[in-house]
């Protein structure tokens, strides 16, 4: 196929120029040349943007359009419009974020999504108006390419090159050894997929023509935030020990669910959140999505952690809150709740 990558340089969208190469594909990038670019030389590059610099687009044509970078409705209206005559299929990445209740377990893709508000400035100041603003993508996308657009529901994107250290905090916490702090309930649900394998069924999906809307998360069987951080131990850090601590001494000690502890959601306090990590993931995984070992996930996670110290700055170009407790931080912690536990 000759593939065209909205982005390209940051983390799925690397991995996504990185797949289509495997594959054979033909390659094409356009974003500003803000952020370092080390992909291959083959690949060629277009530089523009996307809110209003679009005329390097003009006059070419690709099979398949992967969108790995729109967030607004209004950009990414005008880059399928754009690109509505000259593509075959259009893949855009959306979020999980879309959905308006997520109290529950099992959400498919029939579920009523978000809408932002009327009013709504283009900032994505909350975790609402990220959701809204993608739901809308999605049906900016569908109207400018009626059955030939595909919007994948991401959830938890993990991998090399993850920009958040959402996952990366686990990984790299529990190579490191000794007593990690472990946030209860241990019976939360836990989705994620590993960048590589979103990106290869992307493609595939694209040149089997799939649209429509899908949820692109795994694993293919129910995980806990138990089974996660055992399984993580075994692959990196064998020697951590894992110390449960109370939702409610969490809180109270004001840590911060999802950014200060990735992945937990707090689901007591607040049920609101309980099912956003429990998708239903079944329609996906008929299309084809698959899902390596979460063991190769972290281990391929820890080497390149390992490798580029900060890389978070490094890939991104932009300094972001590196998610997770500092060392400091979860020994204060876990002093605090031996003395509460006791």
């Amino acid at each position: 196929m000759r593939v065209l990558v909205l982005g390209g340089t940051i983390f799925l969208g690397r991995h996504v120029v990185e797949a289509a190469l495997a594959r054979g594909d033909e390659v094409t990038t356009f974003n500003r040349g803000r952020h370092p670019d080390t992909l291959p030389a083959d690949v060629e590059r277009l530089h523009g943007d996307r809110d209003g610099g679009l005329d390097a687009l003009a006059g070419r044509d690709w099979d398949t359009v992967v969108d790995s970078s729109g967030y607004f409705p209004r950009i990414v209206c005008a880059s399928a419009e754009r690109l509505a005559d000259r593509v075959g299929h259009y893949v855009f990445v959306s979020s999980a974020s879309v959905y308006a209740d997520t109290s529950r377990p099992g959400v498919d893709e029939s579920a009523p999504v978000l809408e932002p508000g009327p009013d709504a400035a283009e900032e994505l100041s909350s975790p609402e108006a990220y959701g809204g603003f993608k739901a809308r993508c999605e049906a900016a996308v569908e109207e400018v390419l009626p059955g030939r657009a595909l919007s994948v529901r991401a959830g938890l994107i993990v991998g090399p090159h993850d920009p958040t250290n959402r996952f990366t905090y686990w990984v790299t916490r529990l190579a490191r050894g000794g007593d990690v702090l472990a946030p209860e309930p241990r019976d939360q649900s836990v989705q994620l997929v590993d960048v590589r394998d979103l990106a290869a069924w992307m493609l595939d999906a694209a040149e089997r023509g799939i649209a429509g809307v899908l949820n692109a998360t795994g694993p293919e069987r129910p995980l806990t935030f138990e089974r996660f951080l055992v399984e993580l131990r075994a692959a990196v850090g064998p020697d951590a020990r894992l110390e449960w601590a109370a939702e409610r001494f969490l809180l109270k000690s004001g840590v911060e669910p999802w950014q200060e502890l990735p992945l937990w959601l707090a689901p007591g306090a607040n049920p609101g959140d309980a099912g956003f990590l429990a998708l239903d993931v079944s329609q996906a995984i008929a299309a084809g999505l698959g899902f390596r070992p979460l063991a190769e996930t972290a281990r391929d996670t820890l080497a390149w952690a390992e490798a580029a110290p900060a890389a978070q700055d490094k890939d991104v170009g932009i300094r972001m809150a590196p998610a997770g407790l500092d060392a400091a931080r979860e020994r204060e912690l876990l002093e605090a709740w031996r003395r509460e536990a006791a």
